[in-house]
């Protein structure tokens, strides 16, 4: 699915201008790909947020003057404090040109280990894939429905559409299901251990302390037997 962005050309370049246009409502960015030089342009901050709304990987008619380019959205950037957009490059493809893209993993399904009181740990949040642009999937489907306590899935066991061609390896592993009671009892030991090994640490310590004392102030005189001659 494709969706329509209208975007205007940025004569100015700094930061100066592109804080002005952030101020005005709108982000500053670039356009490239296929040979052409880059084009520096903004679009509506608005309009933008909701087309990325509809997922990473969203096919993007951009309109730049007279011309309108299928692209994609790349090195969107946010402000880390505020959250706004505030730059984002938009690369032109072609629909008969295959591309390479990271797509989401979706796990499906309920894992009776999870029911048995285990917890999905995931390893991997997403796949590299190659493909036409028109058969780019929203996400790849893993089935974790037969997992058990100890049991993984690895890439090579995520649902792969026809045309889709996972560039990642098949033996990584993306998630597995794993007992939260053993970890426990790990960090509890290795916190016990930790805590013997501070209180050692402080006996000795004190007494080292006690030594150190009692050498500074020297061997006690005897009492005296007899007043002075």
């Amino acid at each position: 699915m494709e969706v329509k962005l209208k975007a205007e050309p940025r004569h100015d370049s700094g930061k100066g201008s592109a804080r002005q246009l952030r101020a005005a409502g709108r982000v500053p960015g670039v356009l490239y790909g296929h040979g052409m030089e880059a084009r520096p342009l903004s679009v509506d901050a608005l309009d933008l947020l909701h087309v990325l709304h509809r997922g990473t990987n969203v096919l993007i008619d951009l309109k730049l003057d007279s011309e309108t380019h299928l692209t994609l959205a790349r090195e969107v950037q946010r402000d880390h404090i505020k959250g706004r957009l505030v730059h984002v490059d938009f690369l032109a493809i072609r629909k008969d040109e295959k591309i390479t893209v990271s797509v989401a993993i979706k796990p499906v399904g309920e894992s009776h280990g999870v029911k048995e009181g285990g917890v999905v740990e995931h390893h991997m949040w997403e796949v590299e894939v190659e493909c036409l642009p028109l058969d780019v999937p929203e996400a790849l489907e893993a089935d974790i429905a037969d997992l058990g306590i100890g049991d993984s899935l690895h890439v090579r066991d995520l649902k792969i559409p026809p045309k889709v061609e996972v560039l990642t390896s098949p033996d990584e592993m993306v998630l597995g299901v794993v007992q939260p009671q053993a970890r426990g009892i790990e960090e509890e030991e290795a916190a016990a251990a930790a805590a013997a090994e501070e209180a050692e640490a402080a006996e000795g310590e004190a007494a080292e302390g006690e030594a150190g004392a009692a050498a500074k102030k020297g061997p006690a005189e005897p009492a005296g037997e007899g007043g002075e001659d």
